[in-house]
């Protein structure tokens, strides 16, 4: 650790002291970039979809964004424990913004989806290095601060992302918002960069070890990509023969069975069966994330085709979700004692809030009312998602924060993976060629999407049980140790 960073330690500065104000202010517009890109981009999609006719594969774009980020994650984690954060950041901004403008370019659907699967690893990349620059940075006391002001940083896109993305779309084309955005993230990271130098390796990892998690990254993303890939494609194809049928089915079974040999090995002991501590703050990231995001990313596609709305105003739901969001991440700042019981708060607004958004879909409430009921969706999740970020850091040894910070995004990223591929699949095989605003379908689709908010009330009162001591709690070993207790 460099003298300046044991000094900031030590001081307890604040987040806007002279010392830290510039990498706060870096860190800040590089996640205000990726609020606007995914903002945008979200409110882009469905006019994406249906000028090169790719309704029925509209999930695999939000999907395979995810997929290829679980790759960059896992080989970021060992990469920024070795060489430090600079490295990741690095590569991860060239590559989100060639995933960028391959999308912008492409001529067809799946390269538009090509290119969301190049950003995609890209931000995995990115995401971590943020964490383990926050995680190595800034005194403890000030971290949930941080992460709070991250929170913020979307309020701004969450206003005037979708206004601009839909009056970009409407005006000059949907490839104009994927090529708008990328000298954007080139320059916030631009910001962050000269901040970084000193933050170099401080693990001593195998070649062998880190070589072992890259080659377990590339087998997961694989499993998670052929069986999303061929649920997909079984659900969009009409009457297909029994060979089809098997084929695909065997695809599917394969990519699970990978994913359910390798995740173990890449995420603390225990995290599966949700064990306490740790590995159940972790898992109830990846809980919550299946119910959020794979509703997120069909309310633009409902609006749309429903009720025949621009992608403009039906946009403006996710703003009042990324506000409530800000929101929500804005009080959980604020709590200085059994931050645990943050997540059993977080994920019961949740399950509450998208049951209500389900039963106003069904009735096909005003839009107000749509969106006041997102934002409260979005408010359970800044106070989860930010907590699980604050405990995550808190229980890990400094050596172990890339490792670990890589699981949180692992399961952050496999949680919307699922969400968003299980929600494609069942639009997939439910919506109606003739009909593509078919009500029902969409009910049906956020029903399904709140079964694993339950899940997530169960293990936030496992990760309720946390030890508050700090990163003595925690295994030496976070990835391969023992159970936490």
């Amino acid at each position: 650790m460099s003298k300046a960073t044991r000094r900031t330690s030590d001081t307890l500065v604040g987040a806007m002291s002279p010392e830290l104000r510039p990498l706060t202010i870096g860190i800040l517009a590089i996640i205000t970039c990726a609020a606007f890109e995914a903002m945008a981009v979200v409110t882009a999609m469905p006019s994406v979809a249906r000028e090169l006719s790719g309704e029925s594969s509209y999930g695999l774009a939000f999907s395979m964004y995810l997929t290829a980020s679980l790759l960059g994650t896992v080989v970021a984690g060992s990469w920024c424990d070795r060489k430090g954060p600079r490295p990741a950041l690095a590569v991860g901004m060239a590559l989100m913004i060639l995933g960028l403008l391959a999308a912008g370019a492409a001529p067809d659907f799946w390269l538009v989806t090509v290119g969301r699967a190049v950003s995609g690893l890209g931000g995995g990349f990115m995401i971590v290095a943020v964490y383990v620059v926050i995680g190595r940075s800034f005194p403890q006391r000030a971290q949930p601060v941080v992460f709070g002001w991250l929170a913020a940083a979307w309020v701004l896109p969450a206003l005037i992302g979708p206004v601009v993305a839909g009056f970009v779309t409407e005006q000059f084309g949907w490839r104009w918002v994927f090529l708008g955005v990328a000298p954007v993230v080139l320059a916030a990271v631009l910001i962050v960069w000269p901040k970084t130098s000193k933050l170099g390796p401080i693990a001593s990892v195998e070649t062998g070890s880190a070589r072992t998690r890259t080659l377990r990254g590339f087998a997961l993303a694989g499993g998670v990509f052929a069986a999303q890939w061929a649920v997909v494609r079984l659900a969009d194809t009409e009457k297909p023969d029994a060979g089809t049928v098997t084929g695909l089915t065997l695809l599917a079974a394969a990519g699970v069975v990978v994913v359910l040999l390798v995740l173990p090995a890449l995420l603390p002991k225990g995290t599966l069966v949700l064990a306490r501590g740790l590995p159940s703050i972790i898992a109830t990231r990846g809980l919550v994330n299946i119910a959020f995001f794979g509703t997120e990313a069909f309310i633009p596609l409902m609006l749309v085709s429903s009720r025949d709305l621009s992608p403009g105003t039906a946009g403006l739901t996710l703003s009042a979700g990324a506000l409530g969001w800000s929101a929500g991440s804005f009080v959980q700042a604020r709590v200085t004692f059994a931050r645990q019981w943050l997540l059993v708060a977080g994920s019961s607004i949740l399950s509450m809030s998208l049951g209500l958004f389900a039963l106003a879909t069904a009735l096909e409430a005003p839009l107000w009312v749509l969106a006041v009921v997102w934002g409260l969706s979005g408010f359970a999740m800044g106070m989860t998602l930010s907590s699980t970020s604050v405990l995550v850091l808190k229980l890990s040894a400094q050596s172990e924060q890339g490792r670990n910070s890589a699981a949180l995004q692992i399961s952050d990223q496999l949680g919307g993976v699922v969400g968003t591929a299980g929600a494609g699949a069942l639009f997939a095989l439910l919506h109606d060629d003739g009909n593509p605003g078919h009500v029902p379908t969409f009910v049906a689709i956020w029903l399904a999407l709140w079964v694993s908010t339950a899940a997530g009330i169960v293990s936030g009162l496992r990760g309720a049980g946390s030890s508050d001591a700090g990163p003595s709690s925690t295994p030496s070993k976070s990835m391969e140790g023992t159970v936490l207790a």
